[in-house]
């Protein structure tokens, strides 16, 4: 029973990472927020998945560690975005022509 509770929990945090990375992708910051929902949700259903295996601690740091740096990388576009386009807005990026 707590387990497919558990998986219920991740499925939710999959389906509500996903709904918000399709209805908010105007804005980036929005963006960037769903898709660390979407990790934090993989991360869980992995580490559900893996529970009773050895060794899953590492892989899942090391998981967590590559959810962290596309985040980082994520913030960096998004400063450089704001400092380039005046704008956290994707629209603007688009409307730019050289």
């Amino acid at each position: 029973m707590m387990t497919q509770c558990s998986f219920m929990s991740s499925v939710i945090l999959l389906a509500g990472g996903l709904f918000s990375f399709i209805s908010y992708i105007k804005h980036f910051l929005n963006s960037l927020l769903s898709l660390e929902l979407l990790g934090l949700g993989i991360y869980w259903s992995l580490m559900l998945k893996f529970g009773y295996m050895a060794h899953e601690e590492m892989f899942g740091l090391f998981y967590l560690v590559m959810v962290v740096c596309e985040s980082v990388l994520g913030l960096s576009l998004l400063v450089v975005m704001s400092y380039g386009f005046s704008s956290g807005y994707t629209s603007t990026v688009y409307s730019v022509v050289c």
